[in-house]
């Protein structure tokens, strides 16, 4: 008898995993073919469980005929590279202020240790990925970003002086192209080139929305450390048009380090992707379950 239910355990172990390769099949057609961009970062880069889950999940979207490029941030690891050379990080708006001593360990820490780790972990999982930054063939083109703040009591608009904060002003599609043209999965640093040649730090989530407008990518996804947008009760809003995001914003709903990423989705969607979502990357293969079955597990975006 205890064997009897032992294998009744199983079976309905397989029964489920059956249901859910069935419902994943119209998902597997629609995007054979596609691409998509991930922006990957948060404590699940952090996580060698969940980075090895990861990269599982990519190798297995790209044996599914989708081509990921993934954009990957390092935000804690470069703070602690600073704190163990003794370098004062200052933020504002959640940006680094980022001086040219600083710049170039950002460089260091995104372009090397954090770039080839994520490689490695895509190379361990059977999967073929090649490692770059922005500066690699004039991938992204950046200029320097500006941001203004205004003074409450004397109301003057002061400019800040970011240092070597960048934002994208191309990205070139043929470097992109012929990455994916060659079976490979780009795996790219959020490091910009200026006119000049210089370098400049970029935001990922950012550069993730670039990329996915440049590549005509059909989605994207940002891994981040919340479930997605909530609403006001705290529950997780699943979809959202993009005028019912900005008035979220408005309204206060949206707001904190949710601002950004909902400003990023936006103008992915402007430049063409056809949706974008926001989910939790700690969640073991979130990315998979939001793909490939009808609920998903994140907020999607999409154009109104």
């Amino acid at each position: 008898m205890a064997d009897r239910n032992f294998n009744l355990t199983e079976a309905k172990q397989w029964l489920r995993t059956a249901r859910t390769l069935t419902e994943a099949l119209p998902y597997l057609r629609r995007y054979d073919g596609q691409t998509f961009v991930i922006k990957y970062g948060g404590h699940a880069m952090g996580d060698q469980r969940l980075s090895d889950n990861f990269a599982n999940d990519i190798v297995l979207l790209k044996h599914a005929g989708v081509n990921p490029i993934i954009v990957h941030g390092g935000g804690p690891q470069i703070g602690r590279m600073l704190e163990r050379l003794n370098i004062r990080s200052e933020f504002v708006d959640g940006l680094r202020v980022t001086d040219a001593e600083t710049v170039n360990i950002v460089e260091m820490v995104l372009s090397g240790s954090i770039n080839k780790q994520v490689v490695q972990s895509i190379y361990k999982a059977g999967g073929k990925a090649i490692g770059l930054s922005g500066k690699d063939g004039g991938l992204i083109r950046a200029k320097k970003l500006t941001r203004s703040r205004r003074d409450p009591d004397s109301n003057i608009e002061r400019i800040l002086d970011l240092g070597f904060v960048g934002e994208p002003e191309f990205v070139d599609p043929d470097i992109i192209e012929d990455l994916l043209d060659s079976g490979l999965i780009p795996v790219i640093a959020p490091i910009g080139v200026g006119a000049k040649g210089e370098t400049y730090n970029i935001n990922a989530d950012t550069v993730a929305g670039a990329v996915a407008a440049a590549s005509e990518a059909i989605r994207m996804f940002l891994l981040t450390d919340v479930s997605g947008v909530l609403d006001k009760q705290g529950e997780l809003v699943p979809e959202l048009s993009v005028s019912a995001a900005r008035a979220l914003m408005e309204d206060g709903t949206i707001a904190g380090g949710m601002i950004p990423k909902a400003e990023t989705c936006i103008r992915a969607i402007e430049g063409g992707v056809e949706a974008a979502v926001i989910l939790d990357g700690r969640v073991p293969h979130s990315m998979l379950l939001e793909i490939f079955t009808e609920s998903g597990t994140g907020t999607l975006i999409r154009a109104d």
